[in-house]
């Protein structure tokens, strides 16, 4: 799991893909956490991607690193922390959440936590490497 934290931190942006009724939709994350022993990511709680996850959590997320041309694709089922500590931990640890105002108080931030993670790193250069977590 530290693995594919350090990979998604290293690439700074990746993509998460959830489903909208029977389409996929496909948008940029920046925010992830370690923070207990689960890898988190961050939304708000107003925003169509939170809405689309709690009706299916099931998501796909694809990193690519320009500079070794490999990527990593992770499937997973994220689930909602209410916490606020977890909350707190998420903006604490992502400098990008602090500048653009985020607080754990309050109805807007959303932290989910990955569970029965399939993380799969591949490159043009050499075999897959699966983890799961």
């Amino acid at each position: 799991m530290k693995e594919v934290y350090d990979y998604l931190k290293k690439c700074g942006m990746f993509f998460v893909a959830t489903i909208d009724g029977d389409q996929p939709q496909v948008r940029p994350f920046s925010a992830v956490d370690l923070y207990e022993g689960r890898l988190y990511l961050q939304t708000g709680y107003p925003k169509k991607v939170s809405k689309q996850i709690a009706q299916n959590p099931h998501v796909a997320i694809c990193a690519f690193d320009g500079e070794s041309h490999s990527w990593l694709r992770i499937s997973a089922t994220l689930v909602e922390d209410h916490r606020l500590e977890a909350k707190q931990h998420m903006i604490d640890n992502n400098e990008e959440l602090q500048q653009r105002g985020y607080t754990a108080e309050g109805d807007y931030t959303e932290v989910l936590y990955m569970k029965d993670a399939t993380a799969t790193f591949a490159s043009h250069s050499s075999e897959p490497k699966v983890v799961t977590f």
